[in-house]
């Protein structure tokens, strides 16, 4: 799970995830949304691939990157579960009067 962790705490890759979540885009249309150096996106790409966040084909030399919800998913279920907002909610108290208050 730290895989994820350390590969959503980069801004470029939540970007590239924000892509992949419209539609699989190979990596050359991703890169097209960056000013980034492609040998600076493969290592992005290598980091999402570890931690299971995409899924890349490869067809002839284009490489075709799909987003893995069940990973992302996973991962957020844990970290909401860890801070405790997955138990039942909770309702905001309200305070109540003081005397002589109505």
């Amino acid at each position: 799970m730290s895989e994820v962790y350390k590969a959503l705490a980069d801004p470029t890759r939540r970007r590239i995830l924000e892509l992949l979540r419209e539609r699989e885009m190979s990596a050359g249309e991703i890169a097209d949304n960056f000013q980034l150096a492609k040998p600076t996106l493969s290592g992005h790409f290598a980091v999402l691939r570890e931690a299971g966040l995409v899924s890349p084909e490869k067809t002839g030399t284009t490489i075709i990157y799909r987003l893995n919800v069940s990973v992302l998913e996973e991962a957020l279920m844990a970290l909401m579960g860890a801070f405790k907002f997955l138990d039942k909610p909770r309702t905001a108290a309200i305070p109540k009067p003081r005397k002589g208050e109505s």
